[in-house]
């Protein structure tokens, strides 16, 4: 079996997160150095990609097998409970707040990442981009495809 590159995110994926993060104010999405990310005003709110432990390139060595990873930023307790709770969820070693999420399409509870896609661009994005969530008349949910 060959080793996909570790830039080659799963389209169902992809996808599924283009159409949250798509949604959320000024939201942009771009290639990334290793994957796809989303980014607010020049701030990275979200970045997926896939790794495999194996190349010295490995940006975590969190997985034995090449893994689709999503990375986000979390605030206050949220981080603490997200990098406390053990699989899928671990601390990032670079950055204060960021945190890895392993992704198996099986397994990946899509509500979850929306919600938590969502605290991470309410984390990084400009209070009157971030006020406008608010202002939504449904409170903003983020639906993830199905």
């Amino acid at each position: 079996m060959t080793r996909p590159p570790d830039d080659e995110v799963p389209l169902d994926t992809l996808m599924r997160l283009r159409a949250i993060c798509g949604r959320l104010p000024d939201a942009y999405e771009e290639r990334a150095w290793t994957g796809t990310r989303w980014r607010v005003r020049g701030r990275t709110f979200a970045h997926v990609y896939v790794t495999d432990p194996a190349r010295p390139a490995a940006t975590h060595a969190h997985a034995a097998a090449p893994t689709t990873t999503l990375t986000f930023r979390a605030r206050g307790e949220e981080f603490e409970a997200l990098t406390n709770a053990g699989p899928p969820f671990f601390r990032m070693s670079w950055g204060a707040n960021v945190v890895g999420m392993h992704l198996d399409e099986a397994a990946t509870d899509w509500t979850e990442v929306a919600e938590l896609l969502v605290e991470s661009y309410r984390a990084l994005a400009p209070k009157k981009l971030a006020a406008l969530l608010d202002e939504d008349e449904e409170g903003w949910t983020a639906t993830p495809l199905s």
